[in-house]
């Protein structure tokens, strides 16, 4: 039995590791445990890796249109491998710069499988071999940031060759010639956007009415017809009924919306239909942690239902974010330590960004969802065909469009589509947390020309004042 600490933090990914700074901040002794990489998905398997992949296919894309801009080329070579060892490189420097923070802040880093023991006791293996000495640790309080892994489809089962997950897609051995993608949150969309720039021909097969799900309908229709202008063929209210994997190729069958078979004979599929929690083999049900559907059942302050235990991030339920995993962290340390001024998280506006070609970023509800509470609205929207940057960048299909209460002038919504839009989306952030109103909004100077004019536009517009359109 080794000393006893304040917090132990099982898992250190974007939640874990800042939830660990954090509590070593307070004061408290604190350590991490993780049976793999540091970083978690998000740095190793998840976010940063498939933004590296993401640069290099908007290179690809800058290469193809040159043309307009007084250049051309010739001779340019394409190398799968040597882009992937690129992303594999980026990971693998911030997996050692988690490694430098927890020593910089006196954080212990235990390595293997963990599993709660008992109350305030953590068992430890070396490497999860449940035939290897156990190790117990005592805490406090126990957070749990397991995160989450790629959901499975009925029918469908990833093979790690033919049939893919998003870990495969990140390190492909070659280019697929073509790739049919299942699902379209996310995931599914940066995939299929990335992959179709980089040259695989792309199929798109979404089970819901709209790609997209989760976003504004008018923002999944842009993306939608974007898409399919490129070349990415799209199924929408349709699923895979049937898979067969030969010796080079998959057989898929899609049922259609309209109840139609169609066949697809792909190189490639990949299953991005969603994730589930990590919540097996961590002796939950021993300490009386509940789980619903596949999630830890948490309170506002990240408190689960077994005194002492904490869980926040992917495998606490959605959104399935590291940002809102990060904040989560932290906002459940202050609590438990005893800080002033908690507040708790408003998961409905935590921004969620996509990184395809057009982006997306939104916060906020959705103009069926504000309909839908019955308030007076103000919507306004404004195209970047008539933003002077998107032209001048040749960026220009896109817009911006937020949702205001009439009555108090509270920003409801904000939804955005095309160049460069997660980094401006938290603009509206700020705004709402500072409960700025359309009219705080609309006296704000924004620099000209920027593509962020458009978030001022959109505003006026909302007003009823539109200046540029």
């Amino acid at each position: 039995m080794t000393d006893k600490y304040d917090v132990l933090v099982i898992g250190s990914g974007p939640g874990g590791y800042v939830a660990a700074i954090r509590a070593a901040q307070h004061g408290l002794r604190t350590a991490v445990i993780e049976r793999d990489r540091l970083g978690g998905i998000c740095l190793n398997w998840g976010c940063i890796p498939t933004k590296a992949l993401l640069h290099g296919a908007d290179v690809a894309h800058t290469l193809e249109n040159l043309r307009p801009l007084g250049f051309s080329t010739s001779g340019v070579e394409f190398d799968m491998a040597q882009l992937v060892e690129f992303s594999r490189g980026v990971s693998g420097r911030l997996s050692d710069g988690i490694g430098y923070l927890m020593k910089k802040n006196g954080i212990d880093v235990i390595s293997g499988t963990a599993r709660l023991a008992g109350k305030g006791v953590v068992g430890v293996r070396e490497d999860g071999d449940s035939a290897s000495p156990l190790t117990e640790y005592r805490a406090d309080h126990i957070i749990l940031a397991t995160g989450a892994r790629p959901r499975s489809v009925p029918g469908v089962t990833p093979d790690g060759d033919r049939v893919w997950t998003y870990f495969d897609a990140l390190v492909p051995r070659e280019l697929p010639k073509s790739l049919l993608v299942i699902g379209s949150g996310a995931i599914g969309v940066e995939f299929a956007s990335l992959y179709h720039d980089l040259g695989s021909a792309v199929t798109l097969v979404e089970l819901a009415p709209q790609i997209m799900p989760v976003e504004d309908a008018s923002v999944a229709g842009h993306v939608r017809l974007q898409f399919e202008k490129r070349g990415i063929e799209i199924h929408t209210g349709a699923s895979v009924s049937e898979l067969t994997v030969g010796a080079g190729s998959v057989a898929v069958t899609v049922k259609c919306a309209d109840g139609s078979l169609e066949e697809r004979v792909v190189e490639r599929v990949l299953v991005a239909a969603g994730v589930q929690g990590n919540v097996e083999n961590l002796g939950l049900e021993d300490v009386g942690v509940e789980v619903d559907r596949g999630f830890v059942t948490t309170d506002e302050w990240c408190r689960t239902t077994a005194f002492g235990i904490y869980a926040i991030g992917d495998v606490a339920g959605a959104p399935c974010l590291a940002h809102k995993a990060s904040h989560e962290g932290v906002l459940c340390v202050d609590k438990l330590a005893g800080a002033p001024h908690v507040t708790p998280l408003d998961k409905d506006y935590v921004p969620g960004c996509t990184y395809s070609r057009p982006q997306v970023a939104s916060l906020g509800l959705t103009e069926d969802q504000a309909r839908a509470t019955g308030r007076s609205l103000q919507i306004g929207q404004f195209d970047l065909q008539a933003s002077g940057k998107a032209l001048a960048i040749g960026e220009a299909e896109g817009f911006v469009k937020t949702i205001f209460d009439a009555d108090s002038g509270e920003l409801l919504g904000a939804h955005m589509v095309g160049p460069e839009v997660t980094e401006q989306i938290q603009g509206f952030g700020i705004a709402r947390s500072l409960e700025a109103t359309g009219d705080d909004l609309a006296d704000v100077v924004f620099a000209h020309p920027t593509l962020s004019e458009a978030m001022h536009e959109s505003v006026l517009s909302a007003l009823g004042r539109p200046i540029n359109m």
